[in-house]
């Protein structure tokens, strides 16, 4: 099912839609609100195909409204994980409501599933949420509950850990995003001092984390098992819905990944060496543009970023002006790095609104402007899909929602003099995000292929751990750089990537993404008006369609074999050469 091209209208309405099912002053207080919702849902006569779609859309409404208020209490918590009552109120969520909805979320699925009206349904318009469904009802356990309860609490000890971590230097004290900041100096020193400081902040907590990690290896593992699969990656494949390709695709990535990007990578590192000029690179040399200029400041405070990042979506198109300008209207961002605030960025959908909640930690940096007009990318994708019918629609997999927000990153350079006016720093910004797109696969296949390690063998000692994380981290990344002396803090740099702990096998998607953005803005470089039209059509889709179909939709291929990953990566080798 295409849907109409959607309108500018529909991204400036902050009205939330009329209720069909919940009364209008519905809200979330406790579990014996919410029930007879559900109750009600298990008991309804379905008696035709059409009564069906009705009760579909019911339980769309209900589902949505509780997304949205538990993500309203992650929003809030992830803002300030200092607050306590911001803590307890997620954690009310998680412990006392996430539990009871879950039988009932199966029970809902099996009457669905066993209807007789169920063939009666358009199978071109509800095929794919059907597919997840069977997923979903395959592999429930009720057994599987209360550890995914104890999970969940686990996951947010990792964001108030990492959020209370800070240093101090040259007498300020300073998140470690902003320190970060200083790893792009010209200054030799200060940049190894600031690398040194972060390392030896996070080494603090190193042991805390590797034990809470086991914590969640166990209880993952277990959930797996009590659903019947020989292992952790083997469930996360089934629960992700990866209907599209297998573990043995995804070695196969990493494969092609070692050999035709990390060569580039390393060419990159061996160019860099030579241009500062330096016996060796260390690692502190990598952030730091090699002509040996200042780092380049894009914005100075979060409503500049946020304003600037307007006029980029403006000149590319009105109706994503108009998304950024909504959210702005009704308070939907927090933009700036500030002690106690999560770390990491994200766009956080909001079922029921339509409008999402844009989440970083800027701190004037190119990296910054990269993560808003990422983070827009997937808020757009949002407003796109906000008047699909079905919750489930506006939630594509991770290969689809990555999509939306990688290609924007690319193709928005075309208006980056917004940021940067002087020739020279646009120059710069575009090469050095040109190279991080690249650097993004060998980085991806590292955490890739340590998780399907970790779940294969989850009975693996700490030691045993950090020996197959350098193994892997030094098979991908950072080969001609010199690590002599710092070989304490190698074991531990899988630990400030959140995914491992809080969305666990969510990873390889960015490189598979990554792979289709370039194609996308190949597209959009030959056309412009065409490759963004493809692009806007295929986020409409939602999740109505199959990943390859929705790839198409764009004008692209989902492929990721060796030839492909070679020709678009030569693509964007060329574009580099031509700045």
């Amino acid at each position: 099912m295409l849907l109409a091209e959607p309108t500018a209208e529909s991204a400036t309405d902050t009205s939330r839609p009329p209720r069909h099912y919940l009364p209008e002053d519905f809200l979330v207080t406790d579990w014996a609100a919410i029930e007879p919702f559900f109750q009600e849902l298990q008991d309804r006569p379905v008696h035709t195909a059409a009564e069906l779609e009705r009760w579909l859309l019911d339980r769309s409404e209900l589902e949505s409204v509780l997304s949205e208020d538990l993500a309203w209490r992650y929003i809030r918590m992830t803002c300030d994980t200092q607050d306590p009552a911001r803590a307890e109120a997620f954690q009310y969520f998680v412990n006392e409501v996430e539990p009871l909805v879950a039988p009932y979320d199966h029970a809902l699925n099996e009457k669905m599933l066993a209807s007789e009206h169920l063939a009666g349904l358009d199978e071109r318009r509800y095929g794919v949420f059907l597919r997840s469904v069977r997923r979903a009802s395959e592999i429930y356990r009720p057994e599987n509950i209360p550890l995914k309860t104890d999970i969940s609490t686990k996951q947010q000890q990792y964001a108030a850990t990492v959020g209370a971590m800070n240093v101090t230097l040259d007498g300020q004290e300073l998140t470690l995003p902003q320190a970060a900041d200083r790893l792009k100096n010209p200054d030799r020193t200060v940049r190894e001092t600031a690398w040194r400081a972060i390392q030896a902040r996070r080494l603090q907590d190193a042991q805390p984390l590797d034990a809470l990690f086991t914590e969640l290896i166990g209880l993952r593992n277990q959930v797996a098992l009590n659903a019947g699969f020989a292992n952790f990656r083997d469930y996360m494949f089934a629960a992700l819905g990866r209907f599209d390709y297998t573990p043995q695709d995804c070695f196969n990535f990493h494969a092609a990944i070692r050999e035709t990007v990390v060569p580039l990578i390393d060419n990159f590192d061996l160019e860099r060496r030579q241009d500062l000029n330096l016996p060796a690179l260390r690692p502190w040399d990598l952030d730091v543009d090699p002509s040996g200029q200042p780092p380049l400041r894009p914005f100075g405070t979060g409503e500049e970023l946020l304003e600037k990042t307007i006029t980029v979506f403006q000149n590319l198109d009105s109706y994503l002006g108009d998304c950024l300008r909504t959210m702005r209207q009704m308070g939907h961002l927090d933009l700036e790095s500030r002690k106690g605030k999560a770390p990491g960025g994200y766009n956080y959908p909001l079922d029921e609104t339509g409008v999402p909640f844009i989440f970083m930690n800027a701190t004037s940096s190119l990296r910054d402007v990269v993560t808003m007009l990422h983070e827009g990318g997937h808020a757009v994708h949002s407003f796109l899909t906000r008047g699909l019918p079905l919750g489930a629609d506006k939630h594509p997999p991770s290969e689809v929602a990555e999509l939306a927000s990688m290609s924007m990153e690319l193709m928005s350079m075309d208006q980056w003099h917004v940021f940067f006016p002087d020739a020279d720093d646009l120059r710069r910004a575009k090469k050095t995000h040109l190279e991080s797109v690249l650097e993004t696969f060998p980085w991806v296949a590292t955490i890739d292929k340590f998780q399907h390690w970790v779940y294969e063998h989850p009975t693996h000692t700490e030691a045993e751990r950090h020996a197959r994380w350098v193994q892997t981290f030094d098979e991908f990344n950072q080969r001609t750089v010199d690590w002599t002396g710092l070989e304490t803090f190698k074991p531990y740099l899988w630990q400030k990537q959140l995914h491992l702990y809080e969305v666990p096998f969510y990873y390889i998607e960015y490189a598979m993404a990554q792979l289709g953005a370039i194609a996308v803005w190949r597209n959009f470089r030959k056309n412009p008006a065409e490759g963004l039209a493809a692009y806007k059509r295929a986020l409409a889709l939602g999740y109505t369609a199959p990943i390859g179909q929705i790839y198409a939709a764009a004008g692209i291929r989902f492929d990721f074999s060796t030839e492909y990953l070679r020709t678009l990566a030569d693509f964007v080798r060329e574009e580099m050469e031509a700045l």
